[in-house]
């Protein structure tokens, strides 16, 4: 069994960027016992011998300052008895682990799960899924159900929470590493918006409309929200696509020798202005796709506006020193079909909406090659390069293969045809 505890206890999955700097962080600020569950067997050790980490918080213009989050502790992921009986004693779980972690990490819930139910008997665990993945909600339900078996009640037993992270934490240099490994730069920023829907847990039904949780604990930061599909729309679509923009577009402007940071990007001429064209074509769709008719929690065009304006000022906060190396690199994964530019295209093409100025950060992106603080390109981008010829000249030949290769775009349907042709018509 877990540790005996009075206070609330959040189980987290995933003691990284996102795990401790935010998720881990509202919910101890808060009250709640946290325990973190990692592999990475160095840190869960330095977790429990120091029991806190500290959170420099960056602003652009001031002093930093460092939060002391704790008491937490920390259990070896590769451990599933000790994760089992931490999930079985949990109040809540979260999990922040990156989309190609999870189908490691759901056996274990599931077992927790089944070992929740032997001791407990009914008693509804809600698991907030902090991964900005539109898929998760469904692999969770899959594979939990799966391990689980059909005769368990996972409708009524476990809350799928589907969120929409808008934190930013930047890749820590080596030097700053090396003076605390467990030590995290991170934005002011603290908002996690939430699916109101997805709650089951009786201790934590006053979420759904306070942010109340179990013996009456405020965990402030949350914000549910419904319809969540639109708020994670709006994080891919307007965020996540204004963010990749500002590295991509500016990395191209000075063919990448002299820009490292994303404010950096912004201060070239024009920069600015791509991205927020681009982030506005995108907004323009997102109103047509969730109207506040159909879905009166969801936002008016006027509310996305303010909310470009209000990312483009995080965007260039020069004291979190956010590296277009970190948010432009994976390229495979940012131009899936369901990702920032290919899905915030094909939503405008959707209603004959124009989208122009995507098209131009999807090009760039095609050229975009930036190593990390090592030397080093990622290594995924240096074989998406290497196998689509990127490594020369970009040109409408070697962009078609990854239109329709990485895309998933097929020219015969009116949609992805209007993609494909406005990508290749454009200057490369």
């Amino acid at each position: 069994m877990g540790e005996v505890h009075e206070r609330p206890k959040l189980v987290q999955f995933g003691a990284g960027n996102i795990g401790r700097s935010f998720i881990g962080q509202i919910f101890s600020r808060s009250g709640w016992e946290v325990v973190f569950v990692d592999v990475d067997r160095r840190l869960v050790s330095l977790l429990n011998e120091r029991r806190c980490y500290t959170v420099a918080i960056k602003r652009e213009g001031k002093p930093d300052e460092f939060r002391r989050v704790g008491p937490v502790r920390a259990v070896d992921g590769g451990d599933p008895a000790a994760v089992a009986a931490e999930l079985a004693a949990a109040d809540m779980a979260a999990t922040s682990v990156g989309k190609s972690a999870l189908p490691k990490i759901l056996p274990l819930i599931a077992g927790g799960l089944a070992e929740r139910r032997r001791l407990s008997g009914d008693r509804p665990l809600d698991i907030i899924i902090a991964e900005n993945d539109r898929e998760a909600p469904g692999l969770f339900r899959s594979v939990l159900q799966s391990g689980l078996g059909p005769e368990y009640p996972l409708d009524t037993l476990v809350g799928l929470v589907e969120t929409s992270i808008g934190k930013m934490v930047p890749i820590m240099k080596a030097a700053d590493t090396a003076a605390d490994p467990l030590m995290l730069f991170a934005e002011e920023y603290e908002t996690l918006i939430l699916d109101k829907r997805g709650f089951q847990g009786l201790p934590f039904a006053g979420l759904r409309d306070e942010g109340a949780g179990p013996g009456g604990l405020s965990v402030s930061a949350i914000h549910p929200v419904d319809p969540i599909a639109a708020y994670v729309d709006r994080k891919l679509f307007v965020h996540n696509l204004g963010h990749a923009a500002a590295a991509y577009l500016g990395v191209q402007k000075t063919s990448g020798a002299a820009v490292t940071t994303i404010p950096e990007a912004l201060a070239l001429p024009g920069i600015e202005a791509g991205v927020r064209r681009a982030m506005n074509e995108a907004a323009d769709a997102l109103v047509l796709e969730y109207p506040g008719k159909r879905y009166p929690g969801s936002y008016s065009r006027e509310d996305l506006s303010a909310h470009i304006e209000d990312l483009l000022f995080r965007f260039k906060n020069r004291a979190l020193g956010d590296t277009v190396y970190r948010v432009g690199r994976d390229l495979g994964r940012k131009l899936a079909r369901e990702d920032r530019l290919t899905g915030a295209m094909l939503l405008c093409a959707k209603y004959g909406l124009p989208f122009g100025g995507i098209a131009e950060v999807y090009r760039a992106a095609l050229s975009f090659a930036v190593p990390a603080e090592d030397g080093a390109l990622f290594l995924a981008d240096r074989e998406f390069r290497r196998r689509y010829g990127l490594e020369e000249a970009v040109s409408a030949e070697k962009a078609l293969p990854v239109l329709r290769e990485v895309s998933l775009l097929d020219d015969s349907r009116p949609a992805d045809g209007a993609v494909m042709n406005t990508v290749l018509q454009g200057r490369f």
